[in-house]
């Protein structure tokens, strides 16, 4: 129940860091499209008061500092199928937990720059050290997949590596190019998707609910160590696979979704500004316009 638990708060962390970033990255190109330019962190209010304006960092450190504990408490699990600690599950969590821990250096980082001038941060050195932090994670996320005895949790750890690579080109492309709006949002909405199927992997693996028909549970292994949820067979196994592919084709189109509502609703509250539209000319009077005809046939008169 706690690993559900951990999935479940993993995804509401994403998935409102993720709708944040999309709200305010399409409100700062509304309001100046032509000086846009990506920012690694959005004010929450234009006021000046220090905890209220900086309230996002301080809450992504909290949940990350969370997730570190959650890590690092969960390596330490006995394995009951081995009799023992499972030396490739403690490693596994402690390959997460650094990854943690390095996003986490990143976030306080950015705090003391965005609060101090002790420590300058430009937005380039940021998502460049995104793009890599990214790119570790898709690594460690892949290489769970492959060393994971449960067919369902490898495909969820595999899908999960190609979100996060996702993340890393999106990073180290607006490190290049920081004023590629599309890019700033897809980053947001991969973020989205991130959160999403970290939902749809806790559902899969320790809901009965939302188990896969011909995959089951171990009921000796209470904390989801190494292979907790099996499929019996390898026709139950493939169906598995295909159902969470068609899963996250559905939650692809539903991050869509949401970029498009997003979207849509930040336009009609902050307004859209055009450019390049014409005026129309003014036009002269019609008094004007009948002296000038009354002067031409006054000159056609006068030279007959």
């Amino acid at each position: 129940m706690l690993g559900f638990v951990y999935h479940v708060f993993t995804s509401s962390a994403l998935m409102s860091l993720g709708l944040y970033h999309l709200i305010c990255t399409t409100r700062n190109h509304l309001r100046s499209p032509r000086d846009y330019f990506t920012k690694p962190f959005h004010p929450f209010t234009s006021h000046n008061h220090h905890f209220t304006k900086h309230i996002q960092l301080y809450l992504i450190i909290i949940c990350l500092f969370i997730a570190f504990i959650y890590q690092t408490a969960t390596s330490f699990d006995s394995d009951p199928l081995v009799k023992g600690l499972s030396h490739v599950h403690h490693f596994m969590s402690l390959q997460s937990a650094g990854v943690i821990v390095l996003f986490l250096i990143l976030s306080t980082t950015l705090l003391i720059s965005e609060t101090t001038n002790l420590l300058p941060f430009p937005p380039d050195l940021f998502f460049g050290t995104a793009s890599a932090l990214f790119f570790l994670q898709y690594s460690v996320s892949s290489s769970s997949a492959s060393l994971q005895t449960s067919g369902l949790e490898a495909k969820c750890d595999s899908v999960s590596a190609t979100i996060s690579a996702l993340s890393a080109v999106l990073c180290i492309i607006l490190a290049c190019h920081p004023r590629l709006f599309v890019t700033d949002i897809g980053l947001g909405a991969s973020i989205c998707l991130q959160g999403l199927w970290s939902l749809q992997t806790g559902l899969s693996l320790y809901v009965d609910a939302f188990i896969p028909d011909g995959c089951h549970k171990l009921l000796d292994v209470v904390n989801g160590v190494e292979g907790s949820t099996k499929c019996d067979l390898d026709d139950s196994k493939l169906r598995a696979t295909a159902i969470l592919d068609l899963m996250f084709v559905v939650y692809v189109l539903f991050v869509v979704l949401i970029l498009i509502v997003t979207y849509a609703v930040t336009a009609k509250v902050v307004g859209v500004r055009r450019f390049g539209t014409y005026e129309a000319i003014p036009t002269s009077s019609g008094s004007a316009t009948d002296n000038n005809h009354i002067q031409m046939k006054e000159m056609a008169g006068t030279q007959a």
